[in-house]
């Protein structure tokens, strides 16, 4: 085992606490906005097949390997690498990995929070009727006014750091009093929620079409388009190459069960997919050629949707605190590596690192909201500042640093190195762990990341062409839709 580091990040206190924690990490905005749309285009049941089979191959092996360095260091990325470093003998140049995850985490902090303002003020929208009755070139001004318009967008940067003050305000608090009890109420909440609203839609809403749409069995739907949707899916959304599951690994207990608990929380993830795309598509049932694409299914179909239910006052509010309580979880989780990195690098307290963290987050942040508004027609290459941030995140970082951490762990450390961080693991499973790291995975998940980045550069709105988010449905969400995430492709969120 490793010598561990006189520090003192924290711990939780309950062994469950990780499995909530770590359904908070990996439920963001795609769960809502992008599996729903993914799905119903590519083949139903056939793309959650294709889906499932890449998180049980992909995403939980890697899951397995980083939340095992931290389980067996009790450390953040950055000091888990170093340890290893130390004891395998290899080159200090391997803790560049560990930082450029804490860059990563941190960048996705920044942007996430922008949907998060967005979320919070739905909320209040909701609440009192702005949403209620209008149509969908209604719900477009609505929206255009809120995130898109340059005389307003004080109103939104507002909105941004009232919502980075309920994430920072609960980390402040400290890893147990802050973090654990956090997600132990809004986890829970969040699911309940769910299934209050899925209720909703089976007795009100049109389920036997969204079952149909989302679980109907289409396999002549589903061909290498739909493949690498499941693949993005699969990789980009659950927190994987930031030092999330690293820094929840080093909080749990001794007691944690941590390999079940990784296996319920993929299977959890899914689950939640596919309830809120039946959720949502039953609520409002939409255009299969266009309508109920990401962004505008969840800030402009389904508030126009809900406008025709009874109450829909209340239940308008209801479903966007849902929302907030999705960004805010896995906003959450985001700022743990950032401010375990910053206190182990430092040795500063807890609240200082999460004060400053966040006001960094918010102040970075802006780059990506102004890019709605302000800053819309400035463009390098053909993409707003937000864009490039996902673009060097999503397409880079993240799976730069998810690859080099399976071939660190595969082909840098002993077998038995390796082998120790599954813990208490029968041995044909860890063998099979390990040859999926050692062989596969490295390789498979850079590839992933050229397909992503070469994906989301050919959509790049330019001077003589256009893009899947440039197209003009109606005059008043085109500014929106513009930089809205194309097809939901966001990745966080995470967020």
């Amino acid at each position: 085992m490793l010598t561990p580091y006189h520090t003192s990040i924290g711990s939780f206190t309950r062994k469950s606490t990780f499995f909530w924690a770590a359904v908070g990490a990996t439920v963001g905005l795609s769960n809502l906005w992008q599996f729903p749309y993914l799905a119903s285009l590519h083949g139903g049941a056939a793309f959650l097949v294709v889906y499932l089979v890449c998180l049980l191959v992909i995403t939980l092996p890697l899951m397995v390997a980083e939340s095992g360095l931290g389980r067996q260091s009790r450390h953040g990325l950055v000091l888990a690498l170093d340890g290893l470093i130390r004891r395998a003998g290899c080159s200090r140049g391997w803790m560049y990995v560990g930082r450029l995850a804490i860059v990563a985490a941190f960048l996705v902090l920044s942007y996430s929070a922008v949907f998060g303002a967005i979320a919070v003020a739905y909320v209040f929208q909701g609440a009192i009727g702005r949403l209620s009755g209008v149509d969908e070139a209604g719900a477009g001004r609505v929206l255009a006014a809120l995130v898109a318009d340059p005389g307003n967008y004080r109103v939104f940067v507002a909105w941004h750091a009232f919502f980075l003050f309920l994430v920072v305000g609960v980390s402040m608090q400290g890893v147990v009093k802050g973090l654990e009890r956090a997600v132990r109420t809004l986890v829970p909440g969040l699911l309940l929620l769910l299934l209050a609203l899925f209720a909703l839609a089976a007795v009100r809403g049109h389920l036997s079409e969204s079952v149909g749409r989302l679980l109907g069995w289409r396999l002549e739907d589903l061909d290498w388009t739909g493949v690498r949707a499941a693949l993005f899916q699969a990789v980009f959304t659950l927190g994987l190459g930031m030092g999330v599951w690293t820094i929840l690994g080093a909080y749990s207990t001794a007691h944690t069960r941590f390999k079940r608990s990784l296996i319920a929380v993929v299977l959890v993830d899914a689950l939640v997919a596919v309830l809120a795309g039946l959720m949502m598509y039953a609520m409002a049932p939409a255009d299969p050629t266009y309508g109920g694409r990401g962004f505008e299914l969840l800030f402009i179909t389904l508030p126009v949707s809900l406008g025709q239910f009874p109450y829909s006052q209340f239940l308008m509010a209801v479903t966007f605190l849902m929302v907030v309580l999705v960004v805010w979880t896995s906003s959450l989780a985001l700022m743990e590596p950032v401010v375990g990195w910053f206190r182990e690098w430092t040795g500063a307290p807890r609240g200082l690192s999460a004060l400053l963290v966040g006001v960094l987050a918010w102040v970075a942040g802006l780059a990506s909201l102004l890019s709605f508004n302000l800053w819309s027609d400035y463009r390098w290459a053909g993409a707003t500042a937000f864009r490039w941030l996902e673009f060097v995140t999503a397409g880079i970082i993240i799976p730069l640093v998810a690859s080099l951490l399976a071939f660190f762990i595969g082909r840098r450390l002993y077998r038995h190195m390796a082998i120790e961080l599954t813990g208490e693991t029968p041995a044909p499973v860890a063998r099979i762990w390990y040859y999926l790291l050692r062989t596969v995975l490295p390789l498979l998940v850079a590839v992933v990341g050229v397909l992503y980045l070469e994906y989301a550069m050919s959509g790049l709105c330019t001077a003589g062409g256009s893009s899947p988010w440039c197209e003009q449905r109606q005059p008043a969400v085109a500014q929106v839709r513009e930089n809205a995430p194309n097809g939901g492709d966001f990745l966080y969120h995470r967020g």
